[in-house]
């Protein structure tokens, strides 16, 4: 098979957390611990700017606003350099856990949060641990109501903490259930060995085979004509973080192949373009940058 660069542009996307927020040592690290851990996301972070700026490519970044407030340097910073930035949620906390009235109101306060920081418009959102499912629909509403133009937290497989595994597996507009849409840019798999194998990234990439990966997308790209998303987080390229005493599972989940994420991240940027994720939309036809600034394209109007 070619080596050569695929033509066809896909997502990149950073989740801009810090180790100790993940839900896989969740059971190991109490929320009022946080600010009392060894602080590693702005290098972590950086570190990945600086990789993009060396393959001159641009991502979107999916920050967490607990991130935001303790580092807003490096929120403008990610803007600065020329990359999207959208919303991660305030806490981490999974959706399906939240009353809607606990979600709205910490949305809406990481989309204006992100907003004073940038002084750019934030359109995209991802939940914590893809966990927008079929009980949390109702999530959608809220983003819309908000002003989201588009959400990625839909993954099209079946999880223990995640996924709805007969969801649309393409960027597309779907119907919320109050009737209203949005576009949504599920994370991406790939038909493979009978199953849809998840390719998007995250632990997947640590933990199968590089070539596996590789081989997912481009069918992806290749015979399914499909822009893909793919997502890592900033404490998946820093091999030196702290490690947390914490069950076999999620030892397994959140530690291995910490050392080889970022060589297999140069690899993947160099055999396939990547940009950030409205400007996929957008050539998807399903976003639009207009003089008004980025709008949802009505049904039909590019047909």
């Amino acid at each position: 098979m070619s080596d050569a660069v695929s033509p066809m542009i896909n997502a990149m996307s950073v989740d801009v957390e810090d180790y100790f927020h993940v839900a896989a040592l969740a059971s190991s690290i109490d929320r009022a611990r946080w600010n009392d851990m060894e602080y590693r996301a702005e290098a972590s972070t950086r570190r990945l700017l600086d990789l993009f700026d060396e393959h001159k490519m641009k991502s979107t970044f999916f920050v967490l606003g607990w991130v935001a407030r303790r580092s807003p340097g490096l929120i403008r910073e990610i803007h600065d350099r020329g990359h999207e930035v959208a919303s991660h949620g305030m806490s981490h906390l999974l959706v399906y856990n939240q009353t809607p009235q606990e979600f709205q109101s910490e949305t809406v306060e990481s989309k204006k949060l992100l907003e004073d920081i940038t002084g750019a418009p934030v359109m995209g959102y991802r939940a914590s641990t893809y966990s927008i499912t079929k009980r949390s629909l109702w999530a959608l509403d809220i983003l819309k109501e908000a002003g989201f133009l588009y959400d990625s937290s839909i993954f099209p497989i079946r999880h223990d903490l995640y996924g709805i595994p007969d969801a649309p597996q393409e960027p597309s507009r779907i119907k919320t259930p109050k009737g209203a849409s949005i576009v949504e840019f599920p994370m991406s798999t790939a038909p493979m060995f009978g199953t849809k194998l998840p390719v998007s990234g995250g632990g997947y990439f640590r933990l199968l085979p590089y070539w596996l990966t590789q081989a997912g997308l481009r069918k992806l790209n290749g015979p399914l004509k499909r822009p893909f998303i793919f997502y890592l987080h900033p404490w998946e390229v820093d091999p030196e973080q702290p490690r947390v005493r914490t069950s076999f599972k999620s030892r397994l989940r959140h530690y291995t192949n910490l050392d080889r994420t970022e060589a297999r991240l140069r690899r993947l940027i160099s055999e396939f373009r990547f940009a950030p994720v409205r400007e996929v939309l957008s050539a998807q036809r399903l976003l639009v940058d207009s003089p008004a600034g980025w709008q949802v394209v009505a049904q039909g109007a590019l047909a």
